[in-house]
């Protein structure tokens, strides 16, 4: 039975977004290579009855890194704890995950990019040999105490792979990129996100809401809402394409996806540094 435990809360984890998501794999649109590697994957290890190899995401914010961590404990069958990189800041923090680990068991470990070196380093034999080393004691009566675990799989995820060390990045088995979606996967994902949401959407409202999502799920589900909102509050419930562009307009989101502080931050960068190139800093610094 798959049991999920989440012992550490991310920012990005909530329960909004997690009712929208995929529960398996199979269920998911877009990405359809990293899918297909991680299938067979999936079934390979499931075949052998050995723990599923390290896998490490990256890409940017809002394309399914946490939905793919989610959906691959549930289709081997094991259970899953979940954890930020931004808590692990000792590898005291990390301790009780490795030790509470169940063999075939999944950690995923989101902004994984955000451990200190330290945290990273105790890793290392815990993704390889399945073991930790730590000291016990102090002065002349410390001693190295060397502490198996059970075999696990750790799932990373990180919007900045480069923060990674190379020896941490080279103990994943798998490196999976997460790449923009098409109109027609977002638009697929919003006509699957309106059935659980229960709200009628037209299929010339899903394209258009998609067309300004800036090709990311996640944006793609949050305009949803915000549409479905307003279609109940100021039409008769249904989204029709005119109720979209209406309900999309209001937010002031143009038919590109985006938003007023979008275009200010460009309008800032080509009247003020002349197009660039500029830092991000000296940008916000003029726009404050």
């Amino acid at each position: 039975m798959v049991r999920e435990t989440i012992l550490q809360k991310p920012a990005e984890f909530d329960d909004k977004d997690r009712d929208l998501r995929p529960q398996r794999m199979r269920d998911m649109v877009g990405q359809r290579e990293v899918y297909a590697r991680l299938e067979i994957a999936v079934d390979a290890a499931k075949k052998r009855g050995e723990p599923l190899g390290h896998i490490l995401f990256d890409g940017p914010p809002g394309l399914g890194k946490t939905t793919f961590a989610t959906c691959i404990p549930r289709d081997l069958g094991f259970a899953i704890q979940i954890a930020s990189g931004a808590a692990l800041t000792a590898p005291k923090d990390l301790m009780p995950y490795l030790t509470n680990a169940e063999k075939g068991s999944v950690l995923f470990i989101d902004e994984i990019h955000r451990m200190p070196k330290a945290v990273e380093e105790f890793l290392y034999p815990a993704m390889e040999d399945f073991r930790i080393d730590f000291i016990h004691g102090e002065g002349a009566n410390a001693r190295t105490i060397n502490m198996p675990l059970r075999p696990f799989t750790l799932i990373g995820a990180t919007t900045r792979s480069g923060l990674l060390s190379a020896p941490l990045r080279d103990r994943f088995q798998m490196r999976e990129h997460l790449d923009f979606y098409s109109v027609e996967d977002l638009a697929e994902i919003i006509r699957r996100s309106a059935k659980k949401l229960r709200v009628e959407i037209a299929d010339r409202a899903a394209v258009e809401i998609a067309g300004r999502s800036r090709s990311t799920p996640r944006l793609a589900n949050n305009r949803l809402r915000w549409v479905r909102d307003y279609a109940q509050s100021k039409a008769n419930g249904k989204i029709s394409l005119s109720v979209a562009r209406d309900a999309l307009e209001m937010q002031g989101i143009d038919t590109l996806g985006l938003d007023p502080q979008d275009r200010k931050y460009l309008e800032t960068i080509a009247r003020v540094f002349l197009g660039g190139p500029v830092g991000v800093e000296a940008v916000a610094h003029t726009m404050n």
